[in-house]
């Protein structure tokens, strides 16, 4: 490690630290430029990137729309690195910047919904679906909440430190593996007993989870895969396999997906048929 790090009195930004993040993050909230929001024909509105916390709102559409509800959405690209998360109309549906952000038309007036817990919550009161059994729903908003609370060690911990921090640090590396691994080992001995987190039934508590903690144990998380032993977590690595072969967690992977196989990019999703026919691979040949 290097020269120890001594904090100054007062901490001031250095807009040049912070690794590949550096030229979006700051330590103020608000606008950088004006920019409205496009909006599509139908009654939700999505604007994201298919991170693990913009993929769970893909999947949970996808899931409403298969099991026959009326979810239809319109799915915008918003390109995080370029900044678009800091354009005026970005900020006036989420005020922290962030994605997920969802604006619900589907009323009167109407409801920008921000943080991607919130948003599945939502979407599973609005439809009546994937909230599991009456009698385990406290069960099941535990779990949701497990996630929302647990992800940011794994991704703003681990995985910052282990693939995207400009310098290898052992201590901070060493930290966060411990507790991705502890993390795993809570989700593999909740999944020795159950199907789903809560039961026999799917709910958002397994989308929300399963976007980063089966990406994770299916090695497409910060090629880490070896490194946390994943295939150690047998009952994780069951429920993660389950799961990722559901047709409607296949589509919504791919929704706002700007990386990885063309074949596997749906910048924009407006209709069923764009997975067949808007694909990277299709627009780009």
């Amino acid at each position: 490690m290097n020269a120890e790090y001594t904090p100054p009195k007062v901490w001031t930004w250095d807009a040049e630290n912070g690794g590949q993040f550096a030229s979006i993050n700051r330590p103020i909230a608000g606008a950088t430029h004006d920019k409205p929001l496009p909006v599509g024909k139908h009654p939700f509105q999505l604007y994201s990137l298919a991170t693990p916390n913009g993929q769970k709102v893909g999947v949970m559409f996808e899931e409403l729309l298969a099991a026959g509800h009326d979810a239809e959405y319109d799915a915008w690209l918003i390109r995080i690195g370029d900044g678009d998360q800091f354009g005026s109309g970005f900020v006036e549906v989420n005020p922290n910047s962030k994605i997920p952000a969802l604006l619900d038309r589907s009323g009167d007036t109407p409801v920008r919904v921000f943080e991607s817990g919130a948003i599945l919550l939502h979407l599973a009161e609005k439809f009546g679906a994937f909230l599991g059994a009456p009698e385990r729903r406290a069960e099941m908003l535990s779990w949701l909440f497990w996630q929302m609370g647990s992800a940011p060690y794994l991704g703003g911990g681990f995985g910052h430190f282990y693939a995207y921090a400009p310098e290898k640090f052992e201590y901070p590396i060493n930290r966060f593996a411990m507790e991705t691994k502890r993390q795993l080992d809570v989700l593999d001995r909740n999944l020795a007993e159950r199907r789903f987190m809560t039961g026999d039934d799917y709910t958002i508590a397994d989308i929300a989870i399963w976007c980063w903690y089966g990406n994770l144990a299916l090695g497409r998380a910060y090629s880490a895969g070896e490194f946390l032993e994943v295939e150690s977590y047998k009952n994780v690595q069951r429920w993660a396999r389950e799961i990722d072969a559901r047709p409607a967690v296949k589509r919504g992977r791919m929704v706002n997906k700007a990386t990885g196989p063309l074949e596997e990019q749906l910048h924009e999703r407006h209709d069923a048929s764009d997975f067949e026919l808007r694909t990277q691979d299709k627009l780009e040949a």
